[in-house]
């Protein structure tokens, strides 16, 4: 999962978080990362309580992405098309209105030194069961099938 941080060092302390859990194995590829983060997400939602912090947030190709708004709440959101630049985003912003963020309204937006800053409008919005995916980590940990960019 990427975190959103303003410094340096903690970009870098992340950088080495996610490092410490990597090891080696086969790589989910982003089809498949979508496909376990859709086999745990609820029913559509129009909008979600969001008061600008993103916790932490995770690519899911180019037109998805997970995005926690605190350790244990999470959202699926699937863009309207394709976001250039997100899966190599070393930030993004969400919008909002008065504290919520609505589907096909609000939308995210990649950024850092070499981002295209188009906004990429957010299709579905779909809670995620955090818990739930994170037993599938570990059940695929534990069968050994559990790849390197699933395991922080």
């Amino acid at each position: 999962m990427k975190r959103f941080s303003l410094t340096m060092s903690s970009l870098l302390a992340a950088a080495l978080a996610l490092a410490g859990c990597a090891s080696t194995g086969p790589k989910l590829d982003d089809a498949q990362r979508l496909a376990l983060y859709r086999a745990h997400a609820g029913a559509a939602v129009d909008s979600f309580q969001y008061f600008g912090r993103i916790d932490g947030w995770t690519p899911l190709g180019d037109s998805a992405l997970a995005l926690w708004t605190k350790p244990n709440q999470a959202y699926l959101l699937e863009l309207q098309g394709r976001c250039p630049d997100l899966d190599f985003a070393q930030a993004i912003s969400v919008s909002n209105q008065m504290g919520r963020v609505h589907q096909r309204f609000d939308k995210v937006t990649v950024l850092g030194p070499q981002a295209i800053k188009m906004p990429c409008f957010i299709g579905r919005i779909l809670p995620l069961d955090v818990k739930a995916i994170k037993q599938a980590q570990q059940d695929m940990r534990a069968a050994g099938t559990m790849p390197e960019d699933a395991k922080s």
